[in-house]
């Protein structure tokens, strides 16, 4: 099962999450929060797989509580009125970002690629928000070593860029998506990255997006 935390200040909002999580046979709504702080202590003594996490909540927003969290997986809820905060919420370790007027379908899967380590590149969604957030970015200090890459993974990580999943990349170039898999992880290991976003904004930073 996975477990998942729900975090937004409006009660008919995270109401509404419950009710589409819940009906599904491998996730379970173990808790929910109405402020940032809130769902530090929810995090603690529930120890969810996932966290749904809103930004603009009062007392601690989600992009604070996000950083209080580097050890959970958080999904975050956005529009695009926030991506203001888009920057920030990436260098606090978000796994991924949701609109909230997103369908059921695309809620239960996104929860589900969050919670099997990967971080949601919604194309409809991640591609603008994070052109409008790479200005606010700062640089990596050490230069990249791209020249490290092979060809193929140099195009993988274009197609990361790009937004598309494992499996949208393992059916653009005709391989499994286990290979897939095991070219993305070599790709963040030899550039020192902790995961697919950081991988997308250096892509986009040098040029490659």
């Amino acid at each position: 099962m996975i477990r998942v935390l729900i975090v937004d200040d409006q009660p008919l909002m995270r109401q509404g999450f419950r009710m589409i999580l819940s009906a599904q046979p491998d996730i379970e709504v173990v808790g929910e929060a109405d402020t940032g702080t809130a769902a530090i202590r929810q995090v603690a003594a529930l120890r969810p797989d996932v966290v749904l996490m809103d930004i603009q909540m009062p007392v601690l927003d989600g992009i604070a509580a996000t950083r209080e969290l580097p050890a959970t997986k958080v999904l975050i809820l956005t529009t695009f009125g926030s991506d203001d905060h888009v920057a920030a919420a990436l260098t606090a370790g978000a796994s991924g970002f949701l609109l909230k007027d997103t369908t059921p379908e695309q809620l239960v899967h996104a929860v589900r690629v969050v919670a099997g380590g990967e971080a949601l590149l919604d194309p409809a969604v991640t591609r603008q928000l994070i052109r409008r957030a790479l200005p606010s970015l700062a640089r990596p200090t050490v230069i990249p070593r791209f020249d490290a890459l092979t060809p193929r993974e140099t195009g993988i990580l274009r197609l990361l860029a790009t937004g598309l999943s494992n499996a949208e990349i393992a059916t653009t170039l005709v391989i499994s998506e286990a290979t897939v898999k095991t070219h993305v992880s070599r790709i963040l290991n030899k550039l020192g990255l902790r995961d697919r976003v950081q991988a997308v904004i250096l892509a986009h930073q040098n040029g490659l997006g």
